[in-house]
């Protein structure tokens, strides 16, 4: 049997004294991000301490999620900015709960060795690859926008980040905006043309964050505080012993297994990302009314794109930072 990570074990001592016959059901929409979530879901301690069945279900990308969510399929997943600021455009019922993580310079433009394509302007004639309606596809229509170059001009294709790994590898794309693990990937014959650090810093940040079907939330209050609670505890372990999480360490192959990525490619890739405090979590940066205004901006852009047909007045409905002050108190 798997030992709990001791860190775990602490953090989740409380949420519930006693273990529960499993009652409850939820179906958990995850990606293939390289995030400290990645241990809670390895664990296997979440079921046990509050008595909910998980479903840990796999998307390609967070317009996936966001469709699934909008099914009924899925009660809660992992979603980028851009996806969660066009299903609030929508009207879809969700709510922002958690910042998974900043996404920083963790992704990036790649384009193939021997393109001949040095920058923003040469993609013209090119087929790019993206997964529609990511924050990666929002950061390459921002960065073709800044440089001037019309988005129609360029080939721009929808694939999923594994399958824009074996088109890299068949040699049917030039380029591609994308994550870790398919990031690194491409990026063994490929080079950086920019990354999503660089449009963030220009005034487009971009985030992941934990969204929830907004009525099943009000009905499962005390399972959202523990999954606050075991997700913060996974980002405290991260960055107080960051060094420690190298390629064979326990944390790192829980991280490469459900994210079927390589072992040795996780460190460098997941120390590319900030993951916000459960204080900075509720402060104005964030949950406070940070990420409300960043999901505004977003849909203003992806409407002036036509992606989007509505633009709401206020996005601040559709986050909130409920679990994450429970969390806190407990």
């Amino acid at each position: 049997m798997q030992q709990l990570p001791r860190w775990l074990a602490v953090a989740l001592i409380g949420v519930c004294t006693s273990t529960f016959p499993q009652t409850k059901e939820v179906t958990f929409a995850y990606q293939d991000m390289l995030v400290p979530l990645r241990t809670v879901i390895d664990s296997g301690e979440l079921e046990k301490t509050t008595g909910y069945k998980i479903n840990w279900r796999q998307f390609g990308g967070g317009g996936d999620v966001i469709r699934a969510m909008s099914s009924g399929d899925v009660q809660l997943g992992e979603a980028g900015s851009s996806p969660i600021a066009a299903a609030a455009s929508q009207g879809q019922d969700v709510r922002l709960f958690w910042i998974l993580d900043d996404i920083a310079d963790a992704e990036a433009l790649v384009v193939r060795n021997g393109s001949g394509i040095n920058g923003w302007k040469d993609l013209k004639g090119h087929k790019v690859a993206t997964p529609f309606v990511s924050t990666s596809h929002y950061q390459l229509l921002v960065g073709l926008k800044a440089a001037g170059v019309d988005a129609r001009d360029v080939n721009v294709v929808n694939l999923r980040p594994q399958e824009i790994a074996a088109a890299w590898e068949r040699g049917d794309i030039d380029g591609a905006f994308v994550w870790d693990p398919a990031l690194a990937k491409i990026k063994a014959n490929g080079k950086v043309i920019a990354t999503s650090g660089d449009i963030g810093r220009a005034g487009h940040p971009t985030f992941d964050g934990l969204v929830v079907n907004a009525r099943w939330a009000a009905d499962n209050e005390a399972f959202l505080v523990a999954l606050v609670k075991a997700v913060a505890h996974a980002d405290d372990a991260y960055r107080k012993d960051a060094a420690k999480w190298t390629a064979d360490s326990a944390p790192v192959k829980a991280i490469a297994k459900w994210s079927k990525a390589d072992p040795k490619d996780v460190p460098a890739a997941i120390a590319l990302y900030r993951f916000p405090t459960l204080q900075q979590q509720i402060s104005p940066t964030w949950l406070g009314g940070g990420a409300a205004k960043a999901l505004g901006n977003t849909a203003q852009f992806l409407k002036e794109q036509g992606r989007v047909q509505e633009v709401k007045p206020d996005y601040a409905a559709f986050v909130t930072d409920v679990y994450a002050r429970k969390a806190l108190q407990r």
